[in-house]
């Protein structure tokens, strides 16, 4: 794309490849892990502050003793920032952890992706609302 082309049409690409190589990234680590994209018409971002939800069924015993191994899952929050995308808020983690606790999400991730530069898989601290590094093989163990 040129220099010419605007802005919002990079930022749409851009997040499409940023989730492109989050699933690329993650599928090599993630092996029984399933990836739920919420990308709007023409797969550009969508209302809400999950981007992406990964799930796998749980395969320990449940302690309620009407379920059986395999009833319940767990899963995972993804937020996919792409390019210049600014970092969420100090809302968007407050709203990142209520989506959390509703759910029971084990992890609520940050993906980042700077074309030739960088990708990283941040969590967050549930408690103090920071970030902290991490790795696909940490949150999809």
């Amino acid at each position: 794309m040129g220099d010419d082309t605007p802005a919002h049409v990079k930022a749409h690409a851009t997040g499409q490849w940023a989730e492109t190589i989050f699933r690329a990234l993650s599928s090599r680590v993630a092996n029984r892990w399933q990836f739920i994209s919420f990308r709007g018409a023409g797969k550009g971002e969508w209302r809400g502050v999950v981007d992406v939800l990964a799930v796998r069924k749980d395969t320990a015993q449940p302690k309620d003793p009407l379920l059986k191994r395999g009833d319940l899952f767990d899963i995972v929050l993804i937020q996919i920032k792409g390019g210049s995308a600014p970092p969420p808020t100090r809302d968007d983690c407050v709203r990142l952890k209520a989506v959390a606790k509703y759910y029971r999400a084990q992890a609520i991730v940050q993906f980042q992706w700077r074309k030739g530069v960088s990708s990283t898989f941040l969590e967050l601290d549930r408690r103090t609302l920071k970030w902290s590094p991490t790795t696909g093989s940490a949150v999809f163990e």
